[in-house]
């Protein structure tokens, strides 16, 4: 919903009929504060079902804190005030040397004696000048890793030149999280409403459902360019795709 805040995110998806809420932590002290969180899911019936912990680079320094295990365990104390079952993480940048180093035992440690999903997402490599630049460790591609739950981006993936059916394939129950979205296979992360790009949208939610699934799917789709009209046209488009696509594949 950015540029607009938390508030009118919770508005519009409980007016647009979605189920709940994914709520990245930033630097906005809402982002953060479990009491107005629940709040506003309590006065528009709309829970939150996922935090977003504040792994991007441009959320270093939320929480005050450089270590990055901080910002995540501040993440999971958010996650369970909301009972929110998952959070979602990206791998390290790879001059985090010690943290990517125990980053996957980290991982592990957390989701067994914090009882908390760890959806690690899958990232895409920089590029500059035609040039590959890897900025991730252990790696932007989180399948060939141990980890037990995995997000699946549907843009990162078209950004990375990745086979998503094929990363789902791969993943079968570790596929914990899904942040729908299309691209195009540009250089750009590009987060288009899904049907507007090349990716296989349609048959992953099918392939999704048809497997029992039992994650969740958070629409995350790029509204900035357009005004309010647009956003709202462009957020019932990707709900109303999503619905379809899953609920073919149960039948119904």
């Amino acid at each position: 919903m950015y540029p607009l805040g938390v508030a009118a995110a919770f508005e519009a998806a409980a007016r647009l009929g979605y189920d709940g809420v994914e709520v990245i932590v930033l630097s906005d002290p809402i982002t953060q504060d479990a009491t107005v969180l629940r709040r506003l899911a309590d006065r528009h019936g709309v829970p939150v079902t996922s935090i977003h912990a504040p792994t991007l680079l441009v959320a270093q320094r939320v929480y005050g804190a450089t270590d990055p295990w901080v910002k995540i365990d501040r993440s999971i104390d958010l996650a369970h005030e909301l009972q929110a079952p998952t959070i979602v993480l990206h791998p390290p940048f790879r001059w985090q040397r010690e943290y990517a180093a125990g980053f996957i035992d980290g991982v592990a440690m957390r989701e067994h004696e914090r009882d908390v999903v760890l959806a690690v997402e899958n990232m895409f490599p920089w590029r500059a000048r035609q040039r590959h630049i890897q900025a991730y460790r252990p790696a932007y591609d989180p399948v060939p890793q141990p980890y037990d739950h995995v997000t699946l981006d549907l843009s990162h993936a078209a950004t990375a030149g990745s086979d998503v059916l094929d990363m789902q394939a791969a993943l079968g129950p570790r596929l914990a999280h899904v942040h729908l979205a299309d691209g195009s296979g540009s250089m750009k992360d590009e987060h288009l409403v899904p049907g507007r790009g090349n990716q296989p949208c349609g048959e992953f939610l099918t392939r999704l459902a048809a497997s029992g699934f039992s994650g969740d799917v958070a629409v995350e789709v790029n509204t900035r360019r357009g005004g309010g009209r647009t956003r709202e046209a462009d957020l019932t488009q990707s709900l109303a795709f999503a619905r379809q696509y899953l609920a073919a594949a149960a039948g119904e």
